[in-house]
Order: structure tokens, then sequence, then C-alpha cells
């Protein structure tokens, strides 16, 4: 029987953390074995509430860059994300040159002027936000000094919603380490549509872009929580 249950082992590890005794023990990665404290990581339901509900999208970033050690700190949180039969298919693009940034958005821009007077469903939206730019404003990473991509095999057909879930807990961990982030829709829909984005980014091959977020240094801070439509739930 115990060879049997071996044999389907997906190495997700909950077997040896909810052994109270700590007697079994998974024979991956022994090296990362970390125990945990009595009490270690407890939030209090206050905390973590107005932790969650203080987290803002920021659009506006110091120039000061953040240090890549602290970017994989936060990343390497995010490894620990829930994945389709622990998978883990989700791997990290990290756009960390400025210049590089300022780039992508150029392509992103590029890529909507190709959409114009066309079936798209954005081809009424973007004039707006190519004149924008014209004009010296980025309305696309909002001078963000750094990107986040989130890519995956281009076969899964569950990566994706893996990818969002990893990408979800980057975002919500950034705030703890001083981080603004905000998700990049058009830089994201860019990177899967247009090639020459694509070309710019070089993916190993048999992997796609599942989705992109902006980060960095916000430049202002948060005193107050926003006010939301009401809760609505329907039980069964």
């Amino acid at each position: 029987m115990q060879e049997t249950n071996a044999l389907r082992c997906l190495y997700c590890g909950h077997c040896e953390v909810f052994c109270p005794s700590e007697a079994l023990i998974l024979n991956l990665r022994p090296d990362e074995k970390v125990p945990l404290p009595a009490g270690a990581g407890n939030i209090s339901q206050e905390d973590i509430a107005l932790y969650l509900k203080k987290r803002r999208s920021v659009r506006y970033f110091t120039s000061e860059p953040v240090p890549k050690e602290k970017i994989l700190e936060v990343l390497d949180i995010a490894r620990y994300a829930a994945s389709g039969t622990n998978g883990q298919p989700v791997q990290w693009l990290v756009v960390h040159d400025p210049e590089e940034v300022k780039k992508i958005a150029r392509l992103t821009i590029e890529w909507m002027k190709t959409l114009v007077n066309t079936p798209h469903p954005m081809s009424g939206y973007v004039p707006a936000l190519i004149a924008a730019w014209e004009q010296g404003y980025d309305v696309i990473c909002r001078d963000a000094p750094h990107m986040l991509f989130a890519h995956i095999p281009e076969e899964s057909p569950i990566a994706p919603v893996d990818a969002i879930i990893a990408l979800t807990h980057f975002d919500l961990a950034a705030p703890a380490f001083g981080i603004g982030t905000c998700w990049a829709g058009f830089v994201a829909a860019a990177s899967m549509f247009y090639e020459p984005l694509q070309k710019e980014l070089s993916l190993p091959p048999g992997r796609k872009f599942a989705y992109a977020m902006m980060f960095g240094n916000p430049k202002y801070k948060v005193y107050g929580i926003p006010r939301r439509k009401p809760l609505e739930v329907v039980w069964k």
C-alpha cells in the first residue's frame, strides 16, 4: 500500500507539513526543509484584513531601483503559490533595466497602432492612449523602473491559472517589502500577440507569456482604505 501511494506522490509536501511528530520526510530537496517554530507566521484577523484592504495598484514610482536581492526574496515567496497537481510551471522574466521597460512601453504602443480601425475590441480605445503617449505620458508602464513577466509552457491547459495565482502572491507580498505593483494588462496583451515585443523579450523555446506586472518603489504613501461595492453573497 505504501509503495502504491508513493507512485502517486505529487511532492506537494502535505504529508510532511501536517505530521505533528515530524516523522514523515519528503525525499525532495531535503536541504530546503525548514522547521516551523510555534506561532511563526501567525497573523491576527484584524492585521490580515487591513493589510489586504490597503493594497493599492501603484502607478507613481520613484526613480530609485529596487535591489535585485529584494526582488528575489519576493519571488521566492511566490514560488510557494498553489499550482494544479503541484506542477509548478511558472517561471519568471524580470526586466530590471528602466530603459528596457521604456522600450517595452514603446513596443506596446506600436502594437496598439496596428489595432486602430480594425474589428479588435480595443480599436476604439487605443487612439486616446496613443495620443497621450505621443504627448509624453507613459500610459503603458507608468514610468515604472521594473517589469515582471510570468511565463508558462505553451501546451499546458492549466498553467495560465497557475501563473495568475503566482503573480497574485508576488502582488500581495510586495508591499511588505516596500514595493509597489500594478498589473500591466496592456503589456501583457502585447506580449501575447505582438511578435516584435516577443522577440525583444525572447523567452526560451516552448514557453509563452501568461501576464505582466510593473513594479518599483512607490512615490506616495497609503493613508486610508477606499470604498468598495457592498459584498454580495448567495448561499445554498
